[in-house]
């Protein structure tokens, strides 16, 4: 670890513990921003799941997953994704074989319609995993897309 390493893990720890103290946070909000970070730096798929608190999620048909089957540009690959599980809190989007396997987390209100639309980076041809949190439960759909030219530096 370097000095400048040292020092942005200071500062953000003294910047999170002023705002807890302050009333600004709560220490859950900490403690889940902490765990959205491991699971953003997660090598591997089991490593991220577990940093989202799913470390078993059930299959279900009841999210729709709408994926390129083969995208010309891994830089920019478009993703649709709506969850028909009542309750659904949380949406993410993994990608297997990525550097870093979680490319989105999208917290959802509960007034929110639950979907999402977006473009991910991927690196090689891999599955790509949508996670959904619903009522304190987790769940998973997942499909593989072919990629012709990498987007994560390749």
């Amino acid at each position: 670890m370097n000095r400048r390493d040292v020092l942005k893990a200071g500062i953000g720890f003294g910047v999170l513990s002023a705002l807890v103290g302050a009333g600004v946070l709560r220490s859950s909000e900490v403690y889940a921003a902490r765990k959205a970070e491991e699971a953003f730096k997660a090598g591997k798929l089991e490593d991220a799941l577990k940093a989202l608190g799913a470390s078993s999620p059930a299959p279900s048909n009841d999210i729709v997953l709408v994926a390129p089957d083969i995208a010309e540009n891994g830089a920019v690959v478009p993703i649709e994704i709506e969850s028909k599980i009542a309750k659904s809190e949380t949406i993410a989007v993994l990608v297997e074989k990525n550097p870093n396997i979680v490319a989105a987390v999208f917290h959802l209100t509960p007034a929110a319609e639950p979907k999402v639309k977006t473009r991910v980076k991927m690196g090689q041809t891999s599955d790509v995993i949508v996670l959904v949190k619903a009522d304190g439960k987790y769940f998973m759909t997942k499909k593989e897309v072919k990629v012709t030219l990498g987007g994560c530096g390749g």
